[in-house]
């Protein structure tokens, strides 16, 4: 007996929800505002395929994904945006956002849909590593901060303000003289929970809004992929190998273009590929004088002590990640490194901070885990941190302003 796909379609298109409703093998839901599919994901089984019109009444398609997805028994449900029109940004948006796929009303025939469907659900649920499973194994470990390691950061936090207090006033003094603003910097960061973080002011007003352009070309951590959009032209290889009018997957309708679901995938990791996870801009434009200098003797660190004594970091940890960062790094092995507390220092400074040329950004990500493997295996050692505050001590003073 063939299994009945069951569909939640939100939206008013009166062809789309015949043409389901009339298939035997699907079972068809429709809500046509936000609070009908709340309620129908609420006290019914879940679907095999959301099916969402990208603005409906009382929200969009991005709402209710994002909804959804705080739901760890949803996260098998595959999510379909549709839209009236083509739109690149909206395309652009469904992709970051990791909705599943995007069509382009009308729909595709019900086969092909179908097809689709089946081959989403059966992706997500076999893909427990990126998907389900990594976030539930993660919450398994309940992370508390030893109690030799809090003591030591108060005493020795506590210590440095004090000792490093004349040099901290000395600063201040010199970044005001030479430009106008604020002498210290706050921007939100992960650690094991989104805070706010401490620096001195090192660059000049307004430096963050030219991110975006520096990370181009100047970033010191280089994608492995230089495919930055898919490319709908380019022949899929597999297909280019069968006879004319045959394809080695179902055909996914896309605008006014046709890419089979392998090639597209293919090309999409690709561009994944292309985004570097990490940014580090190499001898960058936006640091002051003064900023050169406390940047190089790592004094606009300094602010990050208060950090420690809050709480929010430990003198040793991983380094805590603009939330841009840290939203590329949640799923599956790779988000281990939240598992660990963020750190003023930690094995990757010490291991790469300062080396010319260009970073490796998996090799970041080793080491991050490497150090967070200490906490969830119950390996927490302080002579293991004070050593590797030992060897930050020559990491301090670098050649390169990054």
């Amino acid at each position: 007996m063939e299994k009945v796909t069951l569909i939640l379609y939100i939206g008013t298109s009166a062809h789309s929800i015949t043409a389901l409703g009339n298939d035997k093998r699907i079972t068809l839901k429709v809500a046509s505002n936000m609070l009908e599919a709340v309620n129908t994901l609420k006290s019914g089984p879940h679907p095999d395929a959301i099916l969402c019109e990208a603005i409906f009444s009382g929200g969009t398609s991005f709402e209710l994904h994002e909804y959804i997805r705080k739901y760890q028994e949803m996260n098998r449900v595959a999510f379909i945006l549709l839209s009236h029109e083509f739109k690149a940004t909206t395309y652009k948006d469904a992709f970051l956002k990791r909705i599943d796929d995007y069509y382009v009303l009308p729909l595709p025939s019900v086969n092909d849909l179908l097809s689709r469907v089946l081959f989403l659900t059966e992706y997500r649920k076999k893909s427990p590593d990126t998907m389900i499973e990594s976030v539930s194994d993660h919450n398994q470990h309940k992370y508390v901060m030893p109690l030799s390691k809090r003591i030591f950061d108060i005493v020795v936090a506590s210590v440095a303000l004090i000792a490093l207090s004349p040099v901290l006033l000395l600063v201040i003094i010199a970044i005001r003289l030479e430009s106008k603003g604020k002498v210290y910097y706050i921007s939100k960061r992960v650690g094991r929970e989104p805070f706010d973080f401490y620096k001195l002011r090192s660059m000049r007003v307004g430096a963050d809004a030219e991110l975006n352009k520096l990370a181009k070309d100047k970033n010191q951590y280089k994608p492995i992929s230089e495919q930055s959009e898919i490319d709908f032209e380019k022949p899929c290889p597999r297909c280019a190998l069968l006879p004319e009018g045959q394809s080695c997957s179902p055909l996914l309708h896309i605008g006014s273009h046709t890419i089979c679901d392998d090639w597209f995938n293919t090309q999409k990791k690709e561009v994944a590929r292309s985004k570097s996870a990490f940014i580090k801009i190499v001898d960058d434009p936006r640091i002051t004088r003064v900023g050169k200098i406390i940047r190089n003797t790592s004094i606009d660190e300094l602010p990050q002590l208060i950090n420690v004594l809050k709480g929010d970091m430990s003198i040793v940890g991983n380094r805590p990640l603009p939330v841009y960062e840290a939203e590329q790094l949640t799923l599956g092995y790779i988000s281990k490194r939240f598992l660990a507390p963020a750190g003023i220092t930690g094995l990757w400074q010490v291991e790469l901070r300062g080396r010319g040329g260009v970073m490796s950004e998996d090799e970041r990500k080793r080491l991050d885990n490497e150090y967070a493997d200490n906490f969830v295996n119950g390996n927490y050692s302080l002579w293991y941190d004070i050593k590797l505050i030992l060897r930050t001590i020559p990491a301090l003073f670098q050649k390169d302003t990054v």
